[in-house]
């Protein structure tokens, strides 16, 4: 598994996870829990425990988040996690749908803010380089080229990375928002 692969799930970690998950490994993506074998595999690979939780994932932009809420970060996307990615993850109330989930209104301003420009209620689909489009349409936009997108220390624009120091605080950033978390 790629160092960048193992850092951005390593992100998930918020809490320690509760010594009882004999049964299972208490993280639930999209709605299944994830196996024992794959929650053992991704533990053992990162440096940090993941939470048991119940989060969604989006697999075409590697966003992801708790259930129920918006956007917590972006990690690598096309990983083979729980099951599909439903509408009302996030319980957006936006009219806008990236990817099939509903974006919070929250989100919607944060992607308006970014690049400076009404976002349409519509189905549209996003790919974790930032590339978009309507839903069943070519690209038509490109988030990493709005203007508030980030730049790195050269002035290049940034792509999505995560990097966490060995205590487990981490940082994720990417063209569909910012976190950073601490053990």
């Amino acid at each position: 598994m790629s160092h960048f692969l193992r850092m951005s799930l390593a992100c998930l970690v918020l809490l320690l996870p509760d010594p009882g998950l004999a049964a299972g490994s208490g993280v639930f993506v999209n709605g299944s829990e994830l196996k024992p074998e794959t929650f053992r595999s991704l533990q053992q690979a990162y440096p940090v425990p993941i939470a048991a939780g119940r989060y969604w994932y989006d697999a075409v932009s590697g966003a992801w988040g708790l259930e129920g809420q918006p956007i917590a970060g972006q990690m690598m996307a096309g990983l083979v996690l729980g099951g599909p990615l439903k509408a009302d993850a996030s319980k957006g109330t936006s009219g806008v749908f990236l990817n099939s989930r509903q974006l919070t209104v929250g989100e919607k301003a944060y992607i308006e803010l970014l690049c400076q420009t009404p976002v349409l209620p519509a189905r549209y689909w996003v790919a974790a380089n930032g590339m978009g489009g309507y839903e069943g349409s070519p690209a038509s936009f490109n988030l990493a080229q709005c203007p508030g997108f980030t730049r790195d220390s050269g002035g290049a624009r940034s792509s999505s990375r995560t990097y966490c120091d060995g205590s487990g605080n981490c940082t994720s950033t990417g063209v569909l928002g910012y976190i950073s978390t601490s053990r």
